[in-house]
């Protein structure tokens, strides 16, 4: 079997127990050296990955918000995040399947990614369990996938709108949720949600590298077209503050850093 086959086989899986197993086992496979590249191929249309019957999808607007100062409201935001780290192990697999002929460093990345998204579930459905629920008691959105759909067609689109802005506002919201647990002396939250803060970095870094490879490949200036991309698909996807100092370690360059800045200013500034 080659690797987009197996990718695909993953991606299919429903019960996120064998989800979890079969990403570990074909990430060690490729890493092994066991598995080749595929044919150049184009992918088939998958708009629904294989998923578990729960959680419920709903609208975002139609979730409940809960604070942070119950353990009802805690087990909930856990399971948020627990959803959409479950989306993210499907993304990486989709970006391994769907996107061929790109260099070997593109899938070495993107099983990574994958691998790492499924440890981050794990770590998270154990915490759950300490709350007495466990993943699908919640119900959840379908943003992050339904972001993958648009961006199907084109690895560019994919890297600028779902590493380096939908992931990418885990970085920027993340810090924050931590000192709330912590005000709460949720001391296990706080260490299951840094390990994931620190990996999120690398995974949004590899969407900087290769959205900027992909750029490079089509003579694009990189900043004009992820304006434009935001400008046609997600006009309302950047919100401040944005954490900075994370986002430079994942690739954005000092321009960038500077119009995110100036783009936070005029969101806060009257008449802008």
């Amino acid at each position: 079997m080659n690797l987009h086959d197996a990718a695909l086989q993953v991606l299919r899986l429903r019960d996120p127990a064998d989800k979890v197993r079969a990403t570990a086992d074909t990430a060690a496979r490729w890493r092994a050296g066991e598995l080749t590249l595929g044919s150049n191929i184009a992918a088939e249309p998958l708009p629904v990955p294989g998923r578990p019957d729960k959680p419920e999808l709903v609208a975002p607007r139609a979730l409940a918000q809960r604070g942070l100062g119950t353990p009802a409201g805690r087990a909930a935001f856990l399971h948020a995040v627990a959803h959409i780290e479950f989306n993210a192990i499907n993304l990486g697999w989709d970006a391994v399947y769907r996107f061929r002929d790109m260099p070997r460093g593109f899938y070495d990345d993107w099983v990574g990614v994958a691998d790492d998204e499924a440890r981050h579930f794990t770590l998270l459905q154990a915490r759950l369990r300490e709350f007495g629920h466990g993943y699908g008691d919640f119900p959840a959105h379908n943003g992050l996938w339904d972001m993958a759909c648009l961006t199907a067609d084109d690895c560019l689109t994919r890297m600028a709108l779902v590493p380096r802005v939908l992931e990418a506002r885990g970085l920027d919201v993340t810090p924050a949720m931590i000192d709330k647990l912590r005000h709460h002396s949720d001391h296990a939250s706080v260490a299951a949600l840094q390990i994931i803060l620190d990996e999120e970095i690398g995974h949004v870094a590899a969407g900087s590298r290769w959205y900027l490879w992909c750029c490079q490949q089509r003579g694009l200036d990189p900043a004009s077209t992820f304006r434009q991309l935001l400008a046609e698909h997600a006009p309302n996807a950047l919100r401040p503050p944005f954490n900075i100092d994370a986002r430079r370690q994942a690739g954005f360059d000092d321009a960038e850093v500077d119009w995110l800045l100036g783009y936070g200013l005029s969101e806060r500034t009257p008449g802008h």
